[in-house]
């Protein structure tokens, strides 16, 4: 047995005290008249007998209270097989977890999850000694919660925490609390996580936990409640032009397992409503919906989409946003004279504005700004414009490529080949037909209503056979029956490059000529657009690309919300703008960002959907994912630090010592009261 404040033992020599009192018996004597005294000397002697006995076991009594009572003081304990001694008396340090995730705001009969989290958080520090000290760590990983705290500065802490859009893997969680934890060496680790525990905070695999560690989970139970989400949403269209009609493709998700009949799907677009709609979805299915709208009007579209579900709301909002292009650039460069076919296409829609200049005249200055290029009838690419097209791509342009009917074959070579794709080697004269088409490229997307079975695909008299390039192999638009590939798609590093195996003459094919010459050129334009994301999820924000945007010395970007705003971190990268958010975007909506008082773009931030499902683990799907040595405390109406005593702190006797102080202590009442003892006061 072990003692935890030995220093205690000292005042069991007061034990002194009730034994002098009972040695000298300091009581004062009643004189009594008798008239006869013969029988007075047997009286006396029988009842000092008796009176030794009944004296000796009051004073046992009271010494074993006062020794039961000293010892409670000290607190003695048993050290279980899980507590060396090497760690008792030593300083302890305590990380406690407590999540703050969305789903904690489900109830239970304690009220909130989140507060009675706080509430065990304080229980476990009053289980700690008064030099302990403590990590508070929340699903936000903030900074102020790296440094140790004692033990009030530790439950003022908890009183600041609140809900958090923020979503932690256990992995991520024991990680964070080890880095703190590991700073200071030969201290006893202990590591507390009350939560919850959705199954989204699965680390898909066991952990491997420091045996140093002392892991204990605290699992809140909710009352079960039924959620219904919006997962994502997606447009099927690339590009969005004013007028035009969109298609809005909706993931929904009934986490429950009741039906959900006729809710209502709203969709608000600046503020004004554009479709409504209703669904039913089975218990725990996953259905996609499709809402069609249209009326839009050049520039940026603030959209909101929302159903009606309670009590879970924080899922029931989805934002995102888009623009409405007024034009789209294009150049198009040739060799002394504008391809008639390539300029005839462009010019079908008002909404491409092109300009066509010879490649001797090619301003590389503004070769950016446009969001993809076209080369035709090119015998040869000069050094300089190779260079300036290379730069181009790397950094998220769009080119594509027809060749002459007369190439230079090494010129050629040189240019794509530094570019790792496929290079024309020579030409072949053989009159064929195209085979096939890769419908499952983006290209072909929405061009075919339904594809038919023996379509009328382009004729070939000679084309310019490919050289694969084994780093690059690219993917193929078309092919010929040799497997030769007619047009060809590459990524190169942030950009794309469309190379075709015939120039766009009557000599080499009718492929200029073919119905499906315009709305493959078309589709390939407005697939080179840079579309910004229709949305951003919090908690998943590392970077955000834009295109580039020039700021001064004395100039900074801007990102507003109802007033208020946060300057990101910005950097030019490969051509690009990329903004920094770290923790800065906290509430879902629709964000401006500004340079100064011009809006670049919105931005729309979505809370995590993976706190939508309230699936839980079990206390034994626990057991199975957690290391051996884990320790899981069962929550009840008991407060948390009895149970975390008798727990981490061996087995506790001050209570038992008590008790046993008051049973003697009740004998020493009897003795007096049964043999009528009337003793005086001890002075």
């Amino acid at each position: 047995m072990l003692f935890l404040y030995p220093v205690f033992l000292f005042a069991i020599l007061l034990i002194v005290i009730p034994i002098l009192i009972h040695l000298f018996n300091f009581r004062r004597y009643i004189k009594f008249q008798f008239s006869n005294v013969q029988f007075l000397k047997e009286v006396q002697e029988q009842q000092s007998s008796k009176k030794n006995l009944k004296e000796r076991l009051i004073l046992l009594t009271r010494i074993l209270a006062f020794t039961f009572l000293v010892l409670a003081f000290a607190k003695p304990y048993l050290p279980s097989s899980s507590n060396t001694s090497a760690s008792n008396g030593k300083q302890k340090l305590v990380s406690v977890f407590i999540d703050n995730s969305f789903s904690m705001q489900n109830l239970n009969q304690e009220g909130t999850l989140l507060e009675e989290a706080k509430q065990r958080g304080k229980e476990i520090a009053k289980a700690y000694n008064i030099n302990d000290r403590f990590q508070l760590l929340t699903q936000d990983f903030e900074g102020k919660h790296q440094r140790l705290l004692n033990r009030d500065e530790f439950m003022e802490a908890i009183d600041t925490v609140k809900i958090s859009p923020q979503s932690r893997t256990l992995t991520q969680i024991i990680n964070r609390q080890k880095s703190l934890l590991n700073m200071q060496k030969d201290v006893p680790h202990i590591v507390y996580i009350i939560s919850d525990f959705q199954k989204n905070i699965n680390p898909k695999k066991n952990l491997n936990i420091d045996t140093t560690i002392k892991l204990n989970l605290i699992q809140l139970k909710a009352n079960p409640v039924p959620n219904l989400a919006i997962d994502t949403i997606a447009l099927l269209g690339e590009v969005h032009q004013p007028g035009n009609t969109e298609k809005l493709l909706i993931k929904l998700h009934n986490y429950s397992d009741q039906k959900v009949i006729k809710t209502p799907l709203k969709l608000i677009i600046n503020g004004v409503q554009k479709a409504l709609g209703s669904f039913n979805l089975a218990p725990r299915e996953v259905q996609n919906d499709t809402l069609i709208f249209s009326g839009l009007v050049t520039g940026w579209q603030n959209c909101t989409l929302t159903i009606q579900d309670n009590p879970i709301t924080f899922d029931n909002q989805f934002y995102f946003s888009f623009e409405v292009e007024k034009k789209m650039n294009i150049l198009l460069i040739n060799g002394g004279k504008a391809n008639p076919y390539l300029k005839s296409t462009f010019a079908t829609d008002s909404f491409f504005e092109t300009t066509t200049i010879n490649d001797g005249n090619v301003d590389y200055a503004t070769l950016n700004s446009y969001p993809v290029i076209f080369i035709s009838d090119l015998n040869a690419i000069s050094n300089g414009l190779s260079q300036q097209l290379k730069n181009y791509v790397n950094k998220g342009g769009s080119l594509v490529v027809f060749p002459s009917t007369n190439i230079d074959f090494l010129n050629y070579q040189s240019f794509l080949q530094d570019l790792n794709i496929s290079y024309p080697d020579k030409l072949i004269s053989d009159s064929t037909k195209v085979a096939s088409l890769n419908l499952q490229n983006k290209v072909f997307k929405n061009i075919f209503d339904e594809y038919p079975q023996n379509p009328d695909l382009p004729t070939i008299k000679k084309y310019y056979q490919l050289i694969t390039n084994t780093k690059n192999t690219g993917e193929s638009l078309m092919k010929l029956p040799s497997k030769q590939s007619l047009i060809s798609e590459f990524h190169v590093k942030r950009g794309k490059i469309y190379l075709s195996a015939v120039a766009l003459d009557d000599s080499f094919s009718n492929f200029q000529k073919h119905g499906l010459f315009l709305p493959i050129i078309l589709r390939i334009a407005l697939l080179s657009f840079h579309v910004q994301p229709l949305f951003y999820t919090i908690g998943n924000i590392e970077t955000i690309k834009t295109p580039p945007i020039n700021l001064s010395s004395n100039q900074f970007l801007k990102i507003y919300k109802d007033n208020k705003y946060s300057i990101p971190a910005t950097k030019q990268l490969n051509g690009n703008t990329e903004l920094y958010f770290a923790d800065q975007i906290q509430t879902p909506g629709i964000y401006q960002l500004k340079k100064q008082d011009s809006i670049l773009s919105e931005l729309a931030f979505n809370n995590n959907r993976s706190e939508s499902d309230l699936s839980y683990y079990t206390s034994t799907d626990l057991i199975y994912i957690m290391p051996s040595k884990t320790n899981i405390l069962q929550v009840s109406n008991t407060p948390l630090n009895d149970k975390i005593r008798e727990t981490n702190f061996d087995i506790q006797l001050w209570k038992l010592c008590i008790i046993l102080a008051l049973f003697f202590l009740a004998i020493e009442t009897l003795l007096v009261k049964y043999f009528n003892m009337k003793f005086q006061p001890y002075s």
